[in-house]
């Protein structure tokens, strides 16, 4: 598919202080990654944790937090993954899944898309 950017505005939803940061756009990540230098900025502490499988099968476990990010003029509450210092800044499945949003490959872009209800009316 490749890959491509979108910028964001992240913040501590127990504090006021908020970052914007460019992420990278990945549907292979379950949970959005934010290097821990960033989150240590906002003073966002870990509250739980969650193991991850790696590209080359290695399982690991990280800390966790909620956080709140502004994407597309819309703000929500989203699971975020302390990454490495350093490390790629990842959007991933779930923040997009909750915001509603779907990856256009073509454009590269990201566009709203209708979310799945399993209900019989």
């Amino acid at each position: 598919m490749g890959t491509f950017r979108e910028t964001v505005i992240i913040s501590n939803p127990e504090d006021s202080q908020f970052k914007e940061l460019d992420l990278v756009v990945d549907t292979g990540a379950t949970y959005t990654w934010i290097p821990e230098d960033y989150l240590n900025q906002l003073k966002v502490k870990p509250k739980f944790t969650r193991k991850l499988r790696l590209a080359d099968g290695k399982i690991i476990e990280r800390n966790a937090a909620l956080i709140n990010i502004n994407l597309k003029g819309e703000v929500l509450p989203t699971i975020c993954i302390f990454g490495d210092p350093k490390s790629e800044p990842l959007l991933g499945a779930v923040t997009l899944e909750e915001f509603g949003l779907g990856v256009d490959p073509i454009n590269k872009t990201l566009v709203p898309v209708p979310l799945l209800l399993l209900y019989f009316h």
